[in-house]
């Protein structure tokens, strides 16, 4: 089977970190974002809002920043549980 063939583990080790930071960006804006909404401060914390669309000032990814977002998670997902049950079929 050509798929069990591919680098599963190395694409997993080097996506994690570039994908780390995006992530964790997106976790934290959106949810300081929205505990600022509840709080009645919204409009004081746009910057957050920006931030959280890929409005990085001088670089402009909102076109294109969510898709990134959405394919480096689904590609660690599958990779991640690909690996998950390698490792269990070899240890059976």
């Amino acid at each position: 089977m050509a798929i069990a063939r591919l680098p599963w583990r190395q694409l997993h080790r080097i996506l994690a970190p570039v994908m780390l930071v995006p992530i964790l960006l997106t976790l934290t804006t959106g949810s300081l974002y929205q505990m600022a909404l509840l709080a009645g401060m919204g409009a004081e914390f746009l910057w957050l809002k920006k931030l959280h669309v890929g409005d990085f000032g001088i670089l402009n990814l909102t076109a294109i920043y969510p898709f990134l977002n959405a394919l480096g998670l689904l590609v660690m997902a599958i990779t991640g549980i690909w690996l998950w049950f390698g490792i269990k079929r070899q240890r059976s």
